[in-house]
């Protein structure tokens, strides 16, 4: 009695049992069909891609369709201001107040509005070199590239040494020039530059290169290029033309009192 009584408990858990196991027994290949699903959905969006590679493609096109837009706003403003002149040199014809009221030339000197030539010094600087099949000599890529900082330290340290006029990737520096990074670009003037970012300053160059050697945002800036391999070169020239300043002149506001 008491062995059948035995067979009769074994039985009745070996149910209890399966009934536990049922619901993952089902999840199992719910699992299995999802994962797929997942696959399935990923290969078709790729189409055989690199994802971020299209992304990376996107930003690409979106900063080249931003570039043409500024483009053809600066071609627009430029016919304007032809126009402007012509209609200011007509006006001078007809009234000759009005060409007496036109700028000293040692306001447009101070403006940039005109050429300057001498001699000058001139600083490039870039970010790190990608070298292929070896590891990049700091996992933080900010370590790797040029900031907005380094070149504003730049163009400070040589208007400090007594630079008379400058250029940022050719274009003229004035008062109301403001120089930004987007990544690692620069943007001036509406223009979108890539590195390595060139300035150039005409003055006297050995007060210039003492204050580049002297100024702490650009001692900071060579600590990276030591480190890290990025780009800093400085080069003295006898003689360079500096373009004038071209662009509009944007006068700060002021409130009423």
């Amino acid at each position: 009695m008491q062995a059948a009584t035995s067979g009769r408990a074994v039985d009745s858990v070996e149910p209890a049992r399966r009934a536990r196991r049922a619901p993952w027994t089902l999840l199992v290949p719910l699992t299995a069909l999802a994962a797929g699903l997942l696959f399935a959905t990923s290969a078709s969006t790729a189409q055989g891609t690199d994802l971020r590679a299209d992304r990376r493609l996107q930003l690409t096109e979106l900063i080249a369709r931003e570039r043409a837009d500024v483009e053809a706003r600066e071609a627009d403003a430029a016919d304007l201001r032809e126009t402007v002149a012509g209609i200011a040199a007509q006006a001078a014809v007809e009234d000759s107040r009005v060409g007496a009221a036109a700028a000293p030339p040692e306001l447009e000197a101070a403006a940039g509005l005109v050429p300057v030539e001498g001699p000058a010094v001139t600083v490039s600087i870039d970010d790190a070199l990608r070298r292929e099949g070896r590891p990049a000599l700091s996992d933080d890529p900010d370590d790797l590239v040029v900031h907005q900082q380094d070149v504003q330290a730049v163009v400070n340290a040589l208007w400090a040494g007594g630079a008379e006029a400058m250029t940022l990737m050719g274009q003229r520096i004035v008062s109301t020039s403001a120089v930004r990074c987007v990544g690692n670009t620069v943007i001036l003037h509406g223009q979108v530059y890539g590195p390595p970012f060139v300035v150039t300053a005409v003055g006297e160059p050995d007060a210039m290169r003492d204050a580049l050697d002297s100024d702490p945002g650009v001692a900071f800036f060579r600590t990276f290029v030591d480190r890290f391999g990025l780009g800093y070169d400085v080069r003295t020239s006898r003689s360079a033309t500096l373009p004038a300043y071209d662009g509009p002149l944007e006068l700060p506001s002021v409130e009423a009192p």
